[in-house]
């Protein structure tokens, strides 16, 4: 894509970050009201190349059908599944995005975003099998998990991955859950697209290489977003009523200067990922999953290990980790400085309080950023028993910045999923946080529409509705509904 010099002077709307949430809004807006003026604002020379680049994250459609993750085990020993409910309904939605997005000719073949790839959970011990099949009974109750499968047998589990028991003892005691129905999503090759594709339209404009220096609020409530043109050294301003920040790692420093009360107190720790990636096919094609497994105890939910299926540009992979690092950049292309200067009088009581509270957490980075090659093949062998360091390389994914918010009575809190900040009057949201965020991009971006947009909601409701068709109503409670609306979306999506 081409940078472009100038700047809107004037924009309906500013969106800052050429990223898979940005773009998500950005369409979304675009259908609803194709009249707006929109401007996107990307620091770098391309779009997608920081959390929405495919070796920057996972690549998992994030459904809770094989993350542990999201189904915690009460102190009676019940599974609580309401997390999973809405994390599979809030991907539900963007796969009916996406199916309108395809069918309207927006998007491209899906098989350039979105392959089906089973998902699995894999545990081993006895106390981690009465765990899963627990959670097994619960789930497999619900509409939305009724094809769950599960299996003690390790012929039927070496069926569904044979990697996982190449190499294991046959006295060990194992089980597994399956969803064939799962998926690997290029989140990188989606945000193209949609970029590609608002790119193209008429008041619609794309700035790469620029960056936001500031964000001033102006006495009649509008903002002027300062820019700066990285090549030609050139300072614009743009006029709106409203900007969304979704600039990953560099939300929280933007937030910073909104000065919104609605961002006070909240502050960010950076957290790095790295990745054992395979590229060797004699290993490759004899896994066809995404297989998660139990956090080790006393470890962040972060840090839950998956070996993983990955298809990037028509070529499969296999993907184990995470492995986490540390620095104190809030991108991959940040700067050392960018944790220090976030630190602000408003946020320095929560962040002194989720240090003090989070001492289990510095121990976990510290042992992770000390690991040697033969201690991240040891991780792995637990998943993959003869597996062979010189078939694996280590590859560093994207920073995620964990969110630090205040709280009455522990002073601060560390959140590990996505927060939406909106201005009381909605002129201004920006989005802080990790997974499951891409998968759930459509939900997040719907709601915030919702508290930004409240007096033009009604007259988009119709909108909504034919390109979400579940919008407004509850699929984990309508049975019917959902298997009729999933099941088109699947179909034209190619995965069901």
């Amino acid at each position: 894509m081409d940078n472009r010099v100038e700047t809107m002077a004037e924009a309906d709307v500013v969106l800052i970050g050429g990223g898979v949430m940005s773009a998500t809004l950005g369409v979304l807006l675009h259908q609803l009201d194709p009249t707006l003026k929109i401007q996107i604002v990307e620091a770098l020379a391309e779009v997608a190349k920081e959390s929405s680049n495919p070796w920057n994250n996972a690549g998992t459609g994030h459904a809770a059908l094989c993350e542990l993750n999201y189904t915690s085990e009460k102190p009676d020993g019940s599974i609580d599944i309401s997390k999973a409910l809405k994390i599979n309904e809030a991907f539900e939605q963007s796969k009916q995005f996406w199916s309108f997005l395809t069918k309207a000719g927006v998007l491209p073949q899906p098989e350039q975003f979105i392959q089906p790839v089973p998902h699995m959970s894999f545990v081993w011990g006895d106390e981690n099998r009465r765990y899963l099949k627990a959670r097994y009974e619960t789930m497999k109750q619900h509409h939305f998990f009724s094809e769950m499968e599960y299996s003690e047998d390790p012929a039927v589990i070496r069926e569904w991955a044979p990697l996982l028991l190449e190499g294991r003892d046959p006295r060990d005691v194992v089980a597994a859950t399956r969803v064939k129905t799962g998926t690997d999503v290029n989140f990188g090759a989606l945000t193209e697209s949609l970029v590609e594709y608002l790119d193209a339209q008429d008041g619609i404009r794309l700035a790469t290489h620029h960056i936001v220096k500031d964000l001033e609020r102006r006495k009649d409530g509008r903002w002027r977003v300062e820019v700066r043109n990285l090549t030609k050294g050139i300072n614009r301003t743009i006029d709106t009523p409203f900007v969304f920040v979704g600039a990953g790692g560099a939300s929280l420093p933007l937030l910073q200067k909104s000065k919104i009360k609605e961002g006070k107190g909240f502050g960010g720790f950076p957290v790095s990922g790295q990745f054992l990636v395979c590229d060797n096919p004699e290993v490759v094609n004899q896994h066809q999953a995404k297989v998660y497994g139990k956090a080790a105890v006393g470890a962040p939910p972060m840090s839950v290990p998956h070996l993983d299926t990955r298809v990037i540009d028509g070529k499969r992979s296999l993907l184990f980790g995470p492995f986490a690092g540390f620095s104190p950049k809030f991108l991959k292309t940040g700067s050392i400085l960018d944790l220090p200067s976030s630190v602000k009088l408003s946020n320095l009581t929560p962040m002194l309080a989720v240090g003090a509270n989070n001492l289990d957490l510095t121990k976990y980075l510290i042992e992770q950023c000390l690991q040697s090659p033969e201690d991240r093949l040891e991780a792995l062998q637990e998943f993959f028993p003869d597996a062979q360091l010189d078939n694996w390389k280590l590859v560093t994914a994207g920073q995620r910045v964990q969110v630090i918010k205040s709280d009455d009575h522990k002073g601060g809190v560390l959140q590990f999923g996505t927060e939406t900040i909106v201005a009381e009057d909605g002129s201004l949201a920006a989005l802080l946080g990790a997974s499951p965020g891409a998968s759930t991009a459509v939900n997040i971006m719907l709601d915030l529409i919702a508290k930004a947009f409240p007096k033009r909601l009604p007259e988009w409701t119709a909108q909504l509705k034919e390109m979400i068709p579940s919008y407004g109503t509850t699929l984990a409670e309508t049975p019917d509904a959902y298997r009729e609306i999933r099941s088109e979306a699947d179909t034209t999506l190619g995965i069901n």
